[in-house]
């Protein structure tokens, strides 16, 4: 399998789990994606007020995807080589500013303004946040993005309630409230920057130290390893767009739900990718990320297919399995990825952060353009056999086998 058969790094447990840094990481990860996915969740009124058509709707979400993701990895690069403590703190002030944009916006350009600022924000909180919380995991790394990620899917599985339930009723002006819960995000992050400085030197040693003892994989091996996640990325983000940004109106255009009703099953849907989070990171770190990564990614394929065909009901039931299976392959990517190339976190962190942010944005558009020149069912019937992708996992390298035997030996 073209690996070195070096020791497996140890994990810095002597450290220890910093777990009130991964618990604040976790908690601003919630508000972040809990003000991010207000976006999405307030799109019928958006399509209502502007008359905007799905295209014009999925090119919202394209410019909020594309400033989230073009900008990641030139974060992640940056801060890996100069560690910035307090750009979490700034990248936040960014979203609260969108926000506000957003809250009083009187024009397709002025929404379009408010999304890219809200994106710019999120290019830098996910790399930075990613790269502290694998500092603070003391060896443990699934578990710590698992547990990073599961504060960002609860987020966003608040964001449709929010709007049901303040933004709906009070209307569009009522997002300028969200700017509390950005202002106390951005408290909170100063003070784990704070840590972060005073932490600083020392985690740069322990993770020097782990970068020596890894595993060195050859190019290819990297090569090979990234395209076939970036694939599975692929698979995943383009699904996740179709179910996120138009599951609304798939409801409200087949079966002719309230809008209200619709957000409560947009919720049940990502309160179930919230929970599968959890399950990706620890599975990952004691069986290998290489099942867990089969399972998220191909796993949802009966459930896929039936959707389309499924009554309301059946329905709502079928994106819970779909959300709770799928959720589990982030995580479990994102760690992959870093352990094929070690001492590179932040950047790894910011280009599959931003590549998922800009396929679903992608996907968005293409998905909002087809919708409106055929119909929003056959988008759903397309979609349905994207998990097929998940049999390109039989091409990931095994680059797990060292640090799985270390583990059953100890």
């Amino acid at each position: 399998m073209s690996v070195t058969t070096a020791s497996p790094p140890r994990p810095a447990i002597a450290a220890g789990t910093t777990f009130s840094v991964l618990l604040a990481l976790s908690f601003c990860h919630m508000l972040n994606d809990a003000q991010q996915s207000l976006l999405p969740a307030i799109y019928p009124i958006l399509k209502t007020a502007y008359n905007l058509d799905f295209g014009q709707i999925g090119l919202i979400t394209l410019t909020f995807q594309l400033t989230a993701s073009l900008l990641q990895p030139v974060v992640g690069l940056y801060t890996d080589r100069h560690p910035q403590p307090y750009s979490l703190a700034i990248g936040m002030s960014f979203t609260l500013l969108g926000l506000l944009i957003l809250s009083q916006a009187g024009s397709y350009g002025a929404l379009l303004l408010g999304a890219a600022l809200v994106g710019t924000g999120s290019s830098v909180f996910h790399p930075e946040s990613s790269r502290m919380a694998r500092l603070a995991s003391g060896g443990r790394h699934g578990f710590a993005q698992s547990l990073f990620q599961l504060g960002g899917n609860f987020g966003t599985a608040a964001g449709p309630l929010l709007a049901a339930f303040v933004v709906l009723p009070h209307g569009q002006g009522s997002l300028a409230w969200f700017s509390l819960a950005a202002l106390t995000a951005i408290i909170v992050l100063a003070n784990v920057g704070t840590w972060y400085k005073r932490h600083h030197f020392a985690a740069g040693r322990r993770a020097r130290a782990a970068v020596a003892e890894a595993p060195a994989h050859k190019p290819a091996v990297v090569r090979r390893g990234i395209i076939v996640l970036a694939a599975l990325m692929f698979s995943k983000s383009f699904y996740s767009a179709c179910l996120g940004t138009f599951f609304i109106f798939y409801l409200i255009h087949r079966f002719a739900v309230p809008v209200q009703t619709a957000q409560l099953y947009l919720f049940i849907y990502l309160g179930a990718s919230a929970l599968g989070t959890l399950i990706g990171g620890p599975v990952g770190d004691h069986f290998g990320r290489r099942y867990v990564i089969w399972f998220s990614i191909l796993g949802p394929l009966p459930f896929t297919l039936m959707l389309p065909q499924a009554n309301l009901f059946w329905t709502v039931a079928l994106t819970v399995p779909i959300g709770l299976i799928m959720s589990s392959a982030l995580s479990a990517i994102l760690v992959f990825a870093q352990e094929l190339m070690p001492g590179r976190v932040g950047m790894v962190s910011g280009i599959f952060f931003g590549f998922s942010f800009g396929l679903g944005g992608l996907g968005a558009a293409a998905l909002g353009a087809l919708a409106d020149h055929t119909s929003i069912e056959l988008v759903y019937g397309i979609c349905a056999w994207l998990p097929l992708l998940g049999l390109f996992t039989w091409f990931l390298p095994d680059i797990e086998r060292v640090r799985l035997a270390a583990r059953r030996a100890g």
